[in-house]
């Protein structure tokens, strides 16, 4: 279908020099003498393009720019002017309007210039309908959240996406933080921009420095050319940085310098330049005992948890487990080209007593081997494996005779770690202790954990 351009023009002989213009560039025209006439057939059916005279019977060209807009924003509106006047020119300018072309005519002008702005509509729908995909797949709606836990975590994205805040994703490991992350970004007005995702846990200091903040050419051994680091890739986006708590001392100091000033140096740079990026970061250790332990700066932190997003571990939140799994067969049956077309009752139960330690990443490999190993069409309870799965089983707690308590908290502790799969967490939340109470008791007892 031909790009349609909306023409609005009183005078007859005008209108049609335009239309056949346009008509010989590739376009289909509509015509219109009046601005209501014309607000008429562009409800009747949205034009790519208005190109307007300034000057019309009812009401002038500015103001049918400025109503077309509210209509629809991303459509290119432009003016037609009298030769000479300026003022005319510098207002349809300062009301939106894409550009201007003055009278009398030069067509070939128009021509250029039309063929521009239907290029510029074209792009800019494609970037909306972009956006629009971004958010249906990484935005908050997309994620499963049947229990009241993970509906929280819901509302509190939505509230959230659209600010400026710098914000905190607290969670176990396998939680899914990086996709809490992308959902701030998808269902921002960044969504366009970049989104950049750095694990500070995964470089060297000098290397970590580098990732972030870029370095010059020559700025030590091995750097042969110019690099742009993750805050400048992410300029006008959203750069996620996890497992903050494990960034180096010195590239935190750093990183208190941006986040204040707005402003970062490269890696042997001499000249500051300044970044616009929404920071959103993510830790699966507790930051205040790392303050306390003086691994991290206090003052970091302040700036890091302006809002803090806490995740829940899979274990509480079991509603989400069956749709969840759904979605991961479905996913793996349809990368793996295996047809599944039924899953026996029993596979959804085991999924559901299970008390997963490694959490959403974990349900998700389970998930996946059951689908590869499936011989059949059914996935099987009996298909899946899941590490100590007793877990999950209670009974009756007993002990040999004539143990010490020390003996007992240490037997307490062993068994409890082994059913936890040695999660830390996990057994602190069993055993009504700190994680930091748990971590002495190992040391203490001399444990293999």
């Amino acid at each position: 279908m031909k790009p349609l351009i909306l023409i609005v023009e009183d005078d007859p002989d005008g209108a049609r020099s335009v239309a056949d213009a346009a008509e010989d560039a590739g376009f289909e025209t509509a015509l219109a003498r009046t601005a209501a006439e014309g607000l008429d057939r562009f409800h009747a059916r949205t034009p790519d393009l208005v190109l307007t005279d300034l000057i019309l019977p009812d009401y002038d060209g500015i103001e049918l720019l400025e109503r077309v807009k509210r209509l629809d924003a991303a459509i290119p509106v432009m003016v037609m002017t009298a030769y000479g006047s300026v003022e005319s020119s510098v207002r349809a300018m300062r009301a939106g309007a894409y550009d201007y072309v003055t009278k009398p005519l030069d067509l070939a002008d128009i021509q250029a210039k039309i063929r521009r702005a239907a290029e510029a509509s074209r792009l800019r729908r494609e970037v909306s309908a972009l956006a629009a995909s971004v958010r249906t797949r990484a935005g908050a709606a997309a994620m499963i959240a049947e229990s009241p836990a993970m509906r929280t975590v819901i509302s509190q994205i939505e509230a959230l996406a659209d600010t400026a805040a710098t914000v905190l994703i607290q969670g176990e490991s396998g939680t899914g933080k990086e996709l809490v992350a992308r959902a701030l970004h998808a269902d921002s007005r960044r969504v366009n921009g970049p989104f950049v995702a750095v694990n500070c846990g995964a470089f060297a200091e000098s290397l970590l420095e580098s990732e972030l903040f870029g370095h010059e050419k020559g700025a030590f051994t091995g750097a042969a050319a110019r690099h742009a680091g993750a805050f400048e890739r992410a300029d006008h986006g959203t750069l996620f940085l996890d497992e903050i708590g494990d960034a180096p001392a010195a590239v935190q100091v750093k990183l208190l310098r941006v986040i204040e000033e707005r402003e970062i140096r490269r890696v042997g740079g001499r000249e500051p330049f300044t970044v616009d990026v929404r920071l959103v970061s993510a830790t699966n250790r507790d930051l205040a005992e790392r303050v306390s332990e003086g691994a991290f700066r206090e003052d970091l932190l302040y700036r890091l948890n302006v809002v803090t997003l806490t995740l829940p571990p899979l274990r509480r939140r079991r509603e989400d487990i069956r749709p969840l799994a759904d979605r991961y067969i479905a996913r793996a049956a349809a990368e793996h080209n295996r047809a599944i077309t039924a899953v026996e009752p029993g596979f959804y139960d085991r999924l559901e007593r299970y008390d997963w330690p490694g959490n959403i990443r974990q349900l998700r490999n389970v998930v996946e081997s059951a689908v590869l190993l499936c011989p059949g069409t059914t996935l099987l309870a009996a298909a899946l494996h899941l590490p100590g799965e007793t877990q999950s089983k209670t009974g009756p707690c007993t002990f040999p005779e004539d143990l010490t308590l020390a003996e007992i908290e240490r037997l307490v502790l062993e068994q409890t770690l082994t059913r936890c799969n040695g999660n830390r967490t996990l057994t602190a939340e069993r055993l009504g202790l700190s994680i930091r109470t748990i971590q002495r008791k190992i040391k203490e007892h001399n444990l293999p954990f």
